[in-house]
């Protein structure tokens, strides 16, 4: 699924990105480790991966989560 970075603190390595409806979907150190990047930078591109209830579906649900935070490539 692809969404946008919105924030990302480079302490924490957390952040949130923005799915394609606007909808702010937070992510740990661990989902942005997994993705093997150094920095992210707001407004960047990113593919995600969820897990959890009505994971790839508009919306974020309670009990979604992203496990995986990498740059979209084409």
């Amino acid at each position: 699924m692809q969404a946008t970075a919105y924030t990302f603190d480079p302490q924490t390595r957390s952040g949130s990105v923005l799915l394609d409806d606007g909808t702010p979907l937070p992510f740990d150190a661990a989902a942005f480790d997994a993705g093997g990047l150094r920095l992210l930078r707001p407004g960047q591109r990113v593919r995600i991966e969820c897990t959890g209830p009505a994971a790839g579906t508009e919306g974020a649900p309670e009990g979604r989560r992203v496990t995986l935070v990498t740059l979209q490539t084409f």
